[in-house]
């Protein structure tokens, strides 16, 4: 039986992730920095969908992080199909605030560590096809977004890379789908560091992770290049393909740029 290898396993939409793929009786393999976390997680849906579920502690922003996952898959002789890459963050603020050594930790492990966990799993998936690779990135990652500058610049190196990569494995057996979830009840805006005023904002219309899970996983399954979950997230999306950049930059402005 081959497993699914998440990354930001321990809670937010990893973990909804995760549990969506065990619901499907997928086994799964849990990774992100929080051991106690992920070992509570994996034994949970052990419990719940009697499948199984390991997991490894590990900062996947550290350099060389990908060849210590590859070794543990290695070792303990899981076979993997699919990867769902979705460990990241963002950080809010004007980027000339910011201290530099955080925006570059947060560009490592949105972008290198997740490039590269592909680039280091690829010969597994294609042993082990049909296989699957999930990249999550962000409606941020459409437009440019003034104090989310730098993470929503990460998101579109998420995309492009996404679908570049989809062209390249055609005829692999390999499936890669690229998902942009819009505001999620998640542990995000606390983490980014936003303001209560926008964390109200962004309350109004969050998604749940369980719901953003459910119609990623369905995409994933069906092949799908591209995912947006949440139709007011989709006709965003739309509109900045619709609208001059500076109209969706206007309105990103609107809703990030001021502090409170």
């Amino acid at each position: 039986m081959a497993y699914a290898l998440v990354t930001g396993a321990s809670g937010g939409i990893g973990l909804s992730l995760a549990h969506a793929l065990a619901k499907r009786k997928v086994d799964v393999l849990l990774v992100a920095r929080s051991a106690d976390k992920l070992q509570l997680a994996a034994a949970d849906i052990q419990e719940k969908y009697q499948v199984k579920a390991a997991f490894l502690a590990l900062d996947l922003s550290l350099s060389g992080s990908s060849q210590v996952v590859k070794d543990w898959v290695t070792k303990n002789g899981f076979s993997v199909n699919i990867l769902v890459n979705n460990a990241g963050y963002g950080l809010w603020g004007t980027f000339d605030e910011m201290p530099w050594p955080q925006l570059a930790n947060m560009m490592q492990l949105n972008m290198v560590a997740m490039a590269e966990l592909c680039h280091t799993m690829i010969p597994e998936l294609k042993r082990n096809g049909p296989s699957y690779v999930m990249n999550i990135a962000s409606t941020a990652a459409y437009q440019a977004v003034p104090t989310l500058a730098t993470y929503a610049a990460t998101k579109s190196f998420v995309v492009l890379f996404s679908r570049g990569l989809r062209m390249e494995l055609r005829g692999s057996g390999i499936s890669v789908t690229c998902v942009s979830p819009g505001a999620t009840a998640t542990q995000f805006v606390e983490r980014a560091g936003m303001s209560n005023d926008l964390k109200q904002k962004a309350e109004k219309f969050s998604m749940s992770a369980d719901d953003v899970a459910r119609v990623a996983i369905n995409g994933m399954f069906n092949r799908k290049a591209e995912v947006v979950p949440g139709f007011v997230n989709w006709l965003s999306v739309q509109f900045t393909y619709l609208l001059p950049k500076l109209i969706p930059e206007a309105i990103a402005a609107s809703l990030y740029k001021e502090k409170v």
